[in-house]
């Protein structure tokens, strides 16, 4: 049976499937919306992505689109294993500006449920690896946003120092949380 549990911040689940193996290799459901939705999360997903980074320390993040066109993720690695974090960026919300983090690794085969309301990223914990995502919205450029990985208003706990991280521009050139255009 799927295993999900709250990872304490409100609508953020960490998901593991069950895995049937013998010595052929195994079998897996990865997602079943039946099981969710018994579980309370009633999401449909619209569009799947797939990334893939060559290096340990690979930063892609902190991402999110503005509603209308807000994202809901969930989250899982295919091959090695990457620190996946969730930031609390609602306005309104008691843990606004507080994130989570969980390791989601192939070996783990656990995934992370990342809802709309929060900025989303990852670093690569290994080389080679390929992280595949659902989410519940298109991506649409217009509201597409990010948030710097080092705002110290947030307090990330990177794993490794910010000297041997590897970023995109836009994610280098990203606004702090107090200037982003965030959730109400």
């Amino acid at each position: 049976m799927t295993e999900i549990r709250s990872l304490g911040l409100n609508g953020v689940f960490e998901i593991v499937p069950k895995k049937f193996g013998d010595d052929r290799g195994f079998f897996s459901e990865t997602y079943n919306s039946k099981i969710l939705k018994e579980a309370g999360i009633d999401l449909t997903f619209v569009q799947d992505n797939h990334s893939y980074s060559a290096a340990k320390g690979v930063l892609r993040g902190l991402h999110y689109q503005l509603p209308d066109m807000a994202q809901d993720k969930l989250v899982r690695v295919i091959k090695g294993a990457i620190l996946d974090v969730a930031v609390d960026i609602r306005k309104s919300s008691p843990t606004y500006g507080q994130w989570i983090s969980l390791e989601v690794s192939a070996e783990k085969w656990n995934q992370i449920l990342v809802p709309k309301g929060f900025a989303h990223g990852f670093v690569t914990l290994v080389p080679d690896t390929e992280v595949i995502y659902k989410v519940t919205e298109l991506y649409s450029p217009a509201h597409d946003r990010s948030i710097r990985f080092d705002d110290p208003q947030i307090g990330i706990e990177w794993p490794l120092p910010a000297s041997e991280l590897q970023l995109s521009a836009k994610d280098s050139a990203a606004p702090f949380l107090a200037a982003a255009e965030t959730f109400e």
